[in-house]
């Protein structure tokens, strides 16, 4: 393999909860012609291939991912288009960069995810969203590589985009997302501004600054699931070093030392105290990855 993967590199350097086993083989790109390459080599070697992008939303088991994990991480560079706000974008480019970036052009649509980590090819498989918008709102297509090298995109209405998920994303066979195309809206780039601090502002006042994945679970209809956290009594409730964040309910944050054992023992412990307490079952939004049995 020409990527030169790196052995048993540990993912807790690469989540954003700290937290992670190590890796069979290790590698990151940053151009579809890589991870194409890495895809196609992989598959032909019989390896199995997992696509990390920025590393949120996700729970690494302590015993790590067996085969080959590629990190698709992209500088934002400039993205092909703007006139008109339709955008081309690869999938690798931070999501947080990209939103600054329309900000700053006057292209309305990506103002809730200034701050929000991860990767714009991890927020169209998860329909990232806050503050009333999402990706599904903006995006009108996706590049996708194909088996055989392929590519080909596929439109958006084919993805089945729903609260915090798609097709893909419920699917156990997924694939491989190189590049999105984003219509977004030319608007006074002063109201975005003012808009995206305000964002943040939020976010920095309501949200743990200790290592976590984001929101833990999806919110319930009519029934936000940081509240029915909080009025379970659940708030600084500590597993391991895993603990319920007394700042943001839907939180599970690193307080140090923390394993992906804890903070899913939390989950659970979460699930059946709320349950017991509303009837109501709360989903996780985090996902997890690699060995867990």
């Amino acid at each position: 393999m020409g990527l030169r993967p790196v052995r048993d590199e540990r993912l807790s350097r690469h989540t954003t909860f700290r937290i992670g086993g190590p890796a069979d083989l290790w590698t990151v790109v940053a151009d579809p012609e890589r991870l194409a390459e890495a895809a196609g080599t992989a598959e032909e070697m019989g390896v199995p291939v997992t696509l990390l992008g920025g590393g949120s939303n996700v729970l690494v088991s302590d015993r790590g991912i067996r085969g080959l994990v590629v990190q698709f991480r992209s500088p934002l560079g400039q993205p092909e288009g703007g006139q008109g706000g339709v955008v081309r974008v690869l999938c690798g480019v931070p999501l947080a960069g990209l939103a600054r970036w329309a900000v700053q052009k006057g292209l309305e649509g990506l103002e809730w995810a200034v701050g929000i980590p991860g990767t714009v090819g991890g927020a169209v498989l998860g329909n990232a969203g806050a503050y009333g918008g999402c990706m599904a709102d903006v995006l009108t297509q996706v590049e996708v590589l194909e088996r055989g090298g392929g590519r080909r995109w596929v439109e958006r209405g084919d993805l089945a985009m729903g609260y915090r998920t798609s097709a893909w994303k419920a699917s156990p066979v997924r694939p491989v997302l190189l590049a999105a195309e984003l219509r977004l809206r030319p608007v006074p780039a002063e109201l975005l501004r003012d808009r995206a601090q305000r964002y943040q502002a939020e976010r920095r006042a309501r949200q743990p600054r200790e290592p976590s994945a984001g929101s833990v679970f999806r919110n319930p209809e009519g029934a936000p699931a940081g509240r029915l956290i909080e009025e379970a009594g659940l708030k600084g409730v500590r597993i391991g070093g895993a603990m319920v964040s007394p700042l943001h309910a839907n939180y599970i944050v690193n307080v140090g030392g923390a394993s992906a054992r804890d903070v899913w023992a939390l989950v659970e412990h979460i699930q059946e105290v709320v349950w017991a307490r509303s009837g109501i079952h709360l989903e996780p939004e985090i996902e997890r990855l690699g060995e867990w049995t």
